[in-house]
Order: structure tokens, then C-alpha cells, then sequence
């Protein structure tokens, strides 16, 4: 309290200076993130299992801060915590993490096993938990920092042709509620984000205009149109930055309205 409206300012939203780690932000949705932070001045630190061919480097770079790309398997043990101390031992700190590493393997429910359930789940949720705890023994002692969990309209749907990403994303819904409760009192955030329907290279099949699903999907949305990457930096910026300090454990949908039709 004792706070006057008028400091607010723009400035609330600049990231200059911030450190972020972002998985899988060397394409699709990560990529917008990591270029979205950087945009707002934060130095960033990209994991992916893909190697990078220098686009999201220069992307990054043109921004005029700093990029560190780290390749690996993120499902290996211990590598959530390499990620994390090799963040600090480069950069000093790590302010921001967004979990956005994910794979999505669709089959009918009968064809859906172990083999499909099983990477699906440590990819997208346990390595969302371990990099999380990872990074929270050096945000506690600084007492600050954003955690960013890319979810999905999926955390509040069922999964048609893939039950892991229906549980998955509900999993990582409500690990964003208990980091957040756990977190909270240490001055660190933790929320999440959830896309609707996006053109990326996991709805690759869906991503023409003249595919009967795309169509369906369109239809469906208030707005007429499936999101652009371009929609979702925004939202980052904003749960990453110091105008978001009271927002904790809610799930900011992206989805052009399609929940609510």
C-alpha cells in the first residue's frame, strides 16, 4: 500500500536487464517467446533438443541483447538442472523461466499406449516440474522471478486423438496452481499461458486454409481466424514483467475466443 497510480509507467513492462530461459524457443511458439522477451530487453538462454541454424540467434541478437543456445535431451537425467546452473554460470541469474518444450503424438484411443503416453508426459510436463524446481533454488534466495508454463485450451478440454496432451496440459495447469501457492511468498510468480488454435509444425495437416478441419476449427473461433504467433508475444511480455506482479496461478488464454463459443 501507499503506492501512487501515477508511477506507473511503461516501464513496468521493459525486461532490460532480466535473464530468461526458454525450452524449445528456437522454433514455433518458442521462438515468438524468446524473440518477445528479447524484444523487452531480457538477455536469453534457449534450450532445445533441435540444433539451431542461426535464425533464431540472429532474430535474438538484432535485438541487441545477448543469446546462449544449450542442445540437449531435456528427458535425461539431470539436465533440467544443467540447464539452470549453466544459465547462472552464464548470465549471473536466471529471472524467467517459460517451459515451452513439447511434443504431440496423435492415434486413435485403441492405438494409443505406453509407447506414445510415456514421452509425451516427460517432455511436456516432468521436465516442466524439474526445470521449475531447478530454477527455484536461485529465485527463492533473490526473491524474484517469473515462471511461464505454456498450456493450452487442452489443460481445460478433453484430448480427441491424444489423452497424454489432455493430461499433460491439465498436469501442467495444475502444476502452475501449486508452484504458484508454494512460490507466492517468495516474491516469484508462476502462470501460464494457453494458445488455441495456432499454425505451427505440431498442427501441420490443419494449417491450410482449404483443409476441412482448419475450416472447422475457424469456424469455431469469435474471431474468425486461427491466432498468429505475433498474438502470443504479447502475453509474455506481460506475465514476465513487472507489471504482472500480482497476477499469480491463472492461465491467460490466447485463443481469439474459442472457449467461449
Amino acid at each position: 500500500m501507499g503506492t501512487n497510480i501515477n508511477d506507473f509507467s511503461m516501464d513496468f513492462f521493459s525486461l532490460k536487464g532480466k535473464k530468461a530461459i526458454v525450452t524449445g524457443g528456437n522454433s514455433g511458439l518458442g521462438q515468438a517467446f524468446a524473440l518477445a522477451l528479447a524484444k523487452a530487453g531480457a538477455d536469453i538462454f534457449v534450450f532445445a533438443h533441435i540444433d539451431d541454424d542461426g535464425t533464431t540467434k540472429k532474430l535474438i541478437e538484432d535485438c541487441g541483447v545477448k543469446y546462449t543456445f544449450m542442445q540437449g535431451d531435456i528427458t535425461e537425467t539431470g539436465m533440467c538442472e544443467k540447464v539452470a546452473d549453466e544459465c547462472v554460470k552464464t548470465y549471473g541469474q536466471v529471472d524467467i523461466l517459460v517451459n515451452c518444450a513439447g511434443i504431440c503424438i496423435c492415434k486413435d484411443v485403441l492405438d494409443f499406449g505406453r509407447e506414445e503416453w510415456d514421452p509425451m508426459i516427460a517432455i511436456n510436463l516432468t521436465a516442466a516440474f524439474e526445470l521449475s524446481r531447478a530454477v527455484a533454488k536461485y529465485m527463492i534466495p533473490q526473491r524474484s522471478g517469473r515462471i511461464i508454463n505454456i498450456c493450452s485450451l487442452f489443460s481445460f478440454l478433453g484430448g480427441l486423438g491424444s489423452p497424454a496432451y489432455a493430461a499433460m496440459k491439465a498436469g501442467l495447469m495444475g502444476l502452475t496452481k501449486a508452484y504458484a501457492d508454494e512460490l507466492g511468498k517468495y516474491g516469484i510468480t508462476v502462470n501460464g499461458i494457453a494458445p488455441g488454435y495456432f499454425q505451427t509444425s505440431m498442427t501441420t495437416g490443419t494449417g491450410s486454409a482449404n483443409d476441412e478441419k482448419y475450416i472447422k476449427i475457424k469456424e469455431h473461433v469469435p474471431a474468425d481466424r486461427w491466432g498468429e504467433r505475433q498474438d502470443l508475444m504479447g502475453a509474455m511480455v506481460f506475465l514476465a514483467s513487472r507489471a504482472a506482479d500480482y497476477v499469480n496461478g491463472t492461465l491467460l488464454v490466447v485463443d481469439g475466443g474459442y472457449l467461449v463459443r
